[in-house]
């Protein structure tokens, strides 16, 4: 059920269903990526000009929408979820003022498009590179650093390993629409080849879109079965499928690093992510970094063009960088943050409840669109029934047997400090 609470909704849950109906009218025109989109017209004649080392800062500029209804009312359904003591609220309500504020945050970002003040709310939502990892004293800079390292020590030998053969989009398209008429039922997700899409390929309840100019290689098609319609379309149609909060369908700000970080973990569990794969998610932190500190987006695509990136994947990971910002330096567009932290994060998450035996909590983690708390502090209602489980599980999670396997390994590899490892210790135990 989408529509308005009905009578099979108890009593006192109503207050929490009707508040979220007005959660989804108020947020009806809040749209993130398209308002911060460059044109497709001025992304292709850019990169013309950057690969032949003709540089200068793109000129982009944005529609600022007017939020100030929807912000107003998004406070008032915080104030109304909140209930009179914060100590002492439902979970439900708490889900509901948490997601309120963050679209809250996310319209103050938009009004600002365009400017320096884009970035303040950003990094409410998003966090930023010098932030900790949680349970660690390693920031996800440090991982970042970390990850482009090894991948640059491995990479010479991992280069002869790839022998894929890069595919049309359109030739990808047909693949996908069949593995997943095959898995979710026949037109239930769309695939559609999209010119005007800047990142590689994006995923909606019911449509998943490639961009149009360009190719994707064997490692690719794996990645977005596992990262976009495993773990984001399938969160988005069990969201629909729940009875009481249908916003529990659509991606809030607030739960992108767990959305992002369980889709690249998807990637880990399937076996469809590559050491590259790794090393892109980690450039981009360095390069959100490298423009809060001031560098503008010519010296950022330099830095991922010196990185071994070419001139139109240069240009699109700048890009990523500074959409809704001002180009000259000192601002960022935060969001590529939370991959990295987001799958640490989900990682040890997903150990830390094998360890507690609650399988059920990675089950529910897939009802829709939650963050790590919410699957913990909406437990009763799960419960209860009032939040229904998964319809859907990705193959890796279906396999119980397997994944525990892979976690038992993980906990208890955890413990082994590599740095206290000698080669010869190795030598002489095999």
């Amino acid at each position: 059920m989408n529509g308005m609470p009905d009578t099979t909704i108890a009593p006192a849950l109503q207050r929490y269903a009707a508040l979220d109906q007005r959660l989804l009218a108020a947020v009806r025109g809040i749209h993130i990526l398209p308002t911060v989109a460059w044109p497709a017209s001025l992304e292709s004649r850019m990169i013309e000009a950057y690969g032949k080392g003709q540089f200068a800062l793109p000129e982009v500029t944005y529609t600022r929408p007017d939020l100030a209804v929807a912000r107003a009312e998004l406070a008032a359904i915080e104030a109304a979820a909140g209930g009179n003591d914060p100590h002492d609220i439902d979970p439900l309500g708490d889900y509901l003022r948490r997601t309120a504020e963050s679209w809250r945050i996310a319209a103050e970002m938009l009004e600002s498009v365009g400017t320096a003040g884009f970035t303040a709310p950003s990094i409410a939502l998003y966090g930023k590179p010098g932030d900790l990892i949680p349970g660690s004293q390693r920031s996800n800079l440090d991982a970042a650093h970390y990850f482009v390292e090894l991948s640059d020590e491995l990479g010479a030998d991992l280069l002869a390993d790839d022998s894929s053969v890069d595919m049309p989009a359109a030739e990808l398209r047909d693949e996908l629409a069949k593995t997943l008429d095959d898995f979710f039922g026949a037109g239930m997700i769309k695939v559609e080849v999209d010119a005007e899409l800047t990142a590689k390929a994006a995923a909606g309840a019911t449509r998943i879109r490639l961009r149009g100019d360009t190719c994707f290689s064997e490692y690719d098609r794996h990645q977005l079965l596992a990262h976009e319609a495993f773990v984001h379309s399938l969160t988005a149609l069990n969201g629909r499928q729940q009875p009481l909060l249908a916003s529990l369908a659509r991606t809030s700000p607030r739960v992108t690093a767990t959305q992002e970080g369980l889709a690249v973990f998807a990637e880990l569990m399937s076996g469809a992510i590559d050491i590259a794969r790794l090393k892109r998610i980690s450039l981009r932190i360095l390069a959100i970094d490298m423009a809060l500190s001031g560098a503008d987006f010519v010296e950022v695509y330099r830095y991922f063009s010196a990185c071994g990136q070419s001139a139109a994947d240069s240009f699109h990971s700048a890009q990523r960088v500074f959409r809704g910002v001002p180009l000259s330096g000192g601002a960022a567009f935060a969001k590529d943050n939370v991959y990295l932290s987001g799958l640490l994060t989900v990682h040890t998450f997903f150990r830390w409840a094998f360890k507690q035996q609650r399988m059920d909590l990675l089950r529910h983690l897939f009802a829709g669109k939650l963050t790590l708390h919410d699957v913990i502090a909406l437990q009763p209602h799960f419960a209860s029934g009032a939040i229904l489980p998964p319809r859907w599980l990705p193959p890796w999670m279906q396999h119980v047997h397997g994944l525990a396997g892979k976690l038992a390994f993980s906990v208890f590899i955890n413990g082994i400090h590599m740095n206290r490892v000698q080669g010869d210790e190795l030598l002489s135990s095999v």
